[in-house]
Order: C-alpha cells, then sequence, then structure tokens
C-alpha cells in the first residue's frame, strides 16, 4: 500500500495558522514509490508553493470556504481540499488525472478525519455546476495544460463562481488574468521539511 511507503508529515510553512496540525503523508528518500509508480514523477507526495499559500490564505480567511460547495482541481495528494473541509467548507471535491493522487489523497483525508471527495478525472471535463468556490494550487507549470485551464476557469467566473489560484510564479501562468491578493514564504516540491525557499502567491481569477 502506498501508506507503507510514505511518511506522516506536518507540511512545512502552517505553524502558527489554525492548519498547524494538518498532516500529509509524503515522500522520502526511501520510501519506494519507484516500485509503485515506475518513471513517473510521485508530484503528489509532495506538497508545492501554490497550494501551500491556498492553505495559508484559507487558514487566514475561512470565509473564502465556509458553508460552501469547493471544488479543488488538481488536488494532487488532497492538501488544499483537506484545508477547505477541516475550515468548514460545506463539502468539498477534489479532481486530479492520475489515479495515483486519488489514492494518496483519500489516505490524507482519512489520517486528518476529513470527509472530502475525491476524483479521477480531466480538468478539461470538469462538471462546474453546484460549485461555489474554485481552488487551484499549481496548475500552471505547463503550457498546454494552462491553456486548458484557463479555459475552465473563464467559464467558472462567467456563471459567477469565484476562483483562487494558488501558484508561486511560473512561466504559463495567465498574469492577465488575476489579480494578486497575498503572497506568503513556503516550501516547494522535493524541499526537506522544515525548508522555506519560493514565495507563495494566491491570485484571484478575473
Amino acid at each position: 500500500m502506498i501508506r507503507d511507503r510514505l511518511t506522516l508529515q506536518v507540511p512545512s510553512g502552517l505553524a502558527g495558522t489554525s492548519l498547524c496540525d494538518l498532516k500529509l503523508y509524503r515522500a522520502g528518500s526511501s520510501s519506494g514509490l519507484s516500485n509503485l509508480v515506475g518513471s513517473a514523477a510521485p508530484y503528489w507526495a509532495h506538497p508545492w508553493a501554490g497550494g501551500l499559500a491556498l492553505v495559508r490564505y484559507i487558514a487566514e480567511r475561512p470565509e473564502a470556504v465556509v458553508g460552501r460547495h469547493v471544488l479543488d482541481l488538481g488536488t494532487g495528494g488532497g492538501l488544499v481540499a483537506i484545508a477547505a473541509a477541516l475550515t468548514g467548507a460545506a463539502s468539498v471535491t477534489g479532481i486530479d488525472i492520475d489515479a495515483w493522487a486519488i489514492s494518496a489523497a483519500r489516505l490524507n483525508a482519512d489520517a486528518n478525519g476529513v470527509d472530502a471527495q475525491f476524483l479521477q478525472g480531466d480538468v478539461a471535463d470538469v462538471a462546474l455546476a453546484g460549485f461555489e468556490m474554485i481552488l487551484v494550487g499549481d496548475l500552471f507549470y505547463d503550457r498546454d495544460l494552462a491553456c486548458t485551464v484557463s479555459i475552465v476557469l473563464a467559464s467558472a467566473v462567467a456563471r459567477g463562481i469565484p476562483v483562487l489560484v494558488g501558484d508561486p510564479g511560473r512561466k504559463p501562468l495567465p498574469r492577465a488574468r488575476l489579480l494578486d491578493v497575498v503572497e506568503y514564504p513556503v516550501a516547494d516540491f522535493g524541499d526537506p521539511p522544515g525548508t522555506v525557499s519560493a514565495t507563495g502567491r494566491v491570485y484571484r481569477w478575473v
């Protein structure tokens, strides 16, 4: 099982927030994940800068999610979705194309006592009906993916659904469509525990 190959840890940068006890199963040097996923990078086994920034924002401004039906696009290991659920969202759904990510997200949710739904699927095919907030962490690392995500988010905003994006400022980020909200010093993908190496920013899609 994945659980046997990951270590349960508190993500770096959450100390002092209402979510400081949130824990994730994380890959280590001896986790043996290559035996599960082959040559694919287990991106879902590490917190990323944009996701951590979104979590800090939610912790400081819980009104962003409290009582709302929340969709977490590209949920990965479920960090942002779990944070939204712990903060008081009415319901939380995480979507990711990777089946291993969904398995990891469900393990992480269970470790935090969270009731959230995690579904495997392509972001391009996501149904927006019924959601009242969309959270997007670190989905703008690839130009083609960024174009697809942009179409989905533009459709969401046109429906009146607010969108928050977390990202450290990667090149494919469509800055012309984003309003800066706040930034935090955070860890990024693959950083050792306790490391702060990046600036995670939260944007509002406009």
